[in-house]
């Protein structure tokens, strides 16, 4: 398989609205294919496969990532989804989405340092205990000895 060229998706979506915007106006295929070439600026052969791939990108519109043009050889096959036009196959290629990630369990417990959590309380303050905390840590620990 060789690759000829490939047109990227928002080429090709700019390419099928032009065309429609010249189709709706009654214009021939030739002119729409010098038209086209022109906006483009794309040259004979290239025109020819550009056509060729807006019609496969208008048939796979979601997820369209490109259209590679290639050719294939004599004792290889076809990929899966390929067109073939005159001697070149399109074939379009996809955005591949990866599923999104499974919530953690919901037990709450998990994640870094398990064990460790909750232990202490909330802090008063971040320069440590105040002098009266001090005093009424200090008297606690009298009453139990």
């Amino acid at each position: 398989m060789k690759a000829v060229t490939e047109f990227p998706n928002f080429v090709l979506a700019k390419g099928l609205t032009a065309k429609a915007a010249l189709a709706s106006e009654g214009k021939t295929p030739e002119e729409i294919q010098t038209s086209i070439g022109e906006s483009f600026k794309f040259e004979a052969e290239k025109v020819k496969h550009f056509l060729a791939a807006i019609d496969v990108s208008a048939q796979n519109t979601k997820d369209l990532r490109r259209v590679l043009v290639v050719s294939i050889g004599e004792n290889e096959t076809a990929p899966a989804k390929a067109v073939k036009v005159e001697e070149h196959y399109y074939v379009p290629e996809f955005l591949v989405m990866s599923a999104p990630k499974a919530a953690d369990s919901k037990d709450g417990k998990g994640g870094r340092g398990g064990k460790g959590k909750g232990k202490g309380g909330p802090k008063s303050s971040p320069w440590g205990m105040s002098p009266e905390e001090k005093a009424a840590k200090n008297n606690k620990g009298a009453a139990k000895a």
